[in-house]
Parts: structure tokens; sequence; C-alpha cells
């Protein structure tokens, strides 16, 4: 797998599985009694999502959510996205919106001022400081998946042994 030469940062793949639907769930029910302190595994539905258990979880810890899909020839598709921690990625959506929205506030003003013949420069550095901040974040986003590339390469190693 190359995640590292990916620009996305929540990564997905679509995978065939030869076993149904009801067996493959019944297989990841099992596995989750076998790895319970390593690894959690939640089923709803046709969903499932693997994880790094408490014990080995770092706040690089990704997830992997499955949506299982049957074919017309009894077959399995097997939809798959890495992301992070829900929480983690939470925080980012909601530090995205603040500089987003400190970047909008701070535009307008200085369209306002612009307009009005007054000085702009203080707004237009807050508005290149909240381009650093995207560009910060996005970079600690890319450092954060790429600690975590070892534990995708893991929670991968029990898809593929299951499916």
């Amino acid at each position: 797998m190359s995640l590292d030469k990916e620009i996305k940062l929540r990564y997905r793949f679509y995978k065939v599985s030869e076993k149904p639907i009801p067996i493959l769930i019944e297989n990841f029910k099992k596995l989750k009694e076998k790895l319970n302190p390593d690894y959690k595994i939640k089923i709803l539905d046709n969903h499932i999502w693997l994880s790094i258990g408490v014990l080995k979880r770092e706040k690089h810890s990704p997830q992997l959510h499955l949506e299982l899909e049957e074919m017309e020839d009894g077959k399995t598709a097997v939809n798959g996205l890495f992301g992070p921690d829900p929480v983690l990625w939470t925080m980012f959506m909601f530090l995205h919106f603040i500089v987003g929205g400190i970047f909008i506030i701070f535009s307008l003003i200085c369209y306002s001022k612009w307009r009005l013949n007054q000085n702009f420069n203080f707004d237009i550095s807050i508005m290149i400081a909240m381009i650093g901040c995207w560009i910060i974040l996005y970079l600690f986003a890319r450092i954060n998946r790429r600690k975590g590339l070892p534990q995708m390469d893991e929670l991968e190693e029990i898809l593929n042994k299951e499916i």
C-alpha cells in the first residue's frame, strides 16, 4: 500500500470478498472477542469499524470503517475508509471552521476599509496569518497520518485475513 505517496488525508479503497455478508459479520464478531484488548471492533448492520485498542491507542491512531454491500453474484463489495480518531477529526474540523470564519470576517472588514479609503494593513496581516494557520493544520494532519501508517497496515492486515 502506497499511502505515504497519496495526497488525500483519508484513504479510501475497494475490495471484493468471496464470502457473503452474514459470514463476514460473524467472522468479525468472533474476531472481536479474540482481539479484544488490542483492537476495538464495532458492528452495526453492514458497517464495521476497526480501531486500535485503548492500550495501544495514540492521538494519531487511525480508524478503519468498512461498508459491506452485497453484489449480484453473491460476493461482497467491501468499501473501506481509513480516517483519524473521530474526536481528533472533530477537533480539526472545529479549528478549520474557526480559521475560515476569522478569515471571512477580516476579509469583509478589509474590503469595507478599502472602499472607505482607510488603512487595512492589520486586516490583511490577520488574513495572511489565517492562511498560515490553514497550512499548519494541513501539515499537522499529514504528520499525524504518517505516524499512523504502521497502525493502518496492522488494520489492513486484519481485514485481509478476514475477507
